[in-house]
């Protein structure tokens, strides 16, 4: 796949909240994934595929309430892109909230080598 079609592919995936997929699917088995700081839980760079597997599930199981996402168009530089991501959930024990955040891929032989996000 190119750059444009995996961007493209993970929009969608990220809209209907399919993230676990997207990560089967297009991500390298030694994908890193970096936040943007350490929240209690997480650690601010997780590698390997299995380990943001992982991630993903235990930032599911948190999540009381899910409402929608949003997520805008890729723009796409060379074997990076990029998007706006916005998240309408409630987390147990919190207020229903939206969660924007800029993503950021890096792609190397038609998979994703690394996501970085910032809000």
């Amino acid at each position: 796949m190119t750059v444009e079609q995996i961007a493209n592919r993970l929009a969608e995936y990220c809209r209907h909240d399919e993230f676990s997929k997207a990560q089967e699917e297009l991500y390298a088995d030694d994908a890193v994934s970096i936040e943007p700081f350490v929240t209690p839980g997480f650690e601010k760079e997780t590698k390997g595929r299995a380990a943001l597997k992982e991630k993903d599930q235990k930032f599911s199981s948190m999540v009381e309430s899910r409402y929608g996402t949003t997520v805008s168009a890729p723009v796409i530089a060379g074997n990076s892109f990029s998007f706006v991501l916005n998240m309408d959930l409630k987390m147990k024990g919190r207020e229903r909230e939206t969660m924007e955040e800029i993503c950021v891929y890096t792609v190397k032989d038609g998979k994703i080598i690394a996501e970085q996000f910032f809000m």
